[in-house]
């Protein structure tokens, strides 16, 4: 399984209609700071997220990544949009 399906995974939990991820890590490489772990780009679009604050919604993402961070996951940006929001 790769780190990016490991991801897809974890972020399963939060039933997201949509999810869009993309490794920017080569774009990365040699940055300072960085022990090795993945830079990521996420869009998720989940019901889960209706009535929250971005917040709250990053905190969600984060919960469930929050072991592979920093050593798998060293930045990741994220986007998250309820699913009202989304259309």
């Amino acid at each position: 399984m790769t780190l990016a399906d490991e991801i897809r995974q974890r972020l399963a939990a939060l039933a997201p209609s949509l999810l869009e991820l993309e490794d920017e890590s080569a774009f990365h490489a040699g940055h300072s700071g960085n022990t090795g772990g993945g830079h990521f780009k996420l869009l998720i679009v989940s019901s889960q997220f209706c009535g929250k604050s971005q917040i709250m919604r990053h905190r969600l993402v984060y919960q469930a990544l929050a072991d592979m961070m920093p050593q798998k996951i060293h930045a990741i940006s994220i986007r998250a949009l309820a699913s009202d929001e989304a259309a």
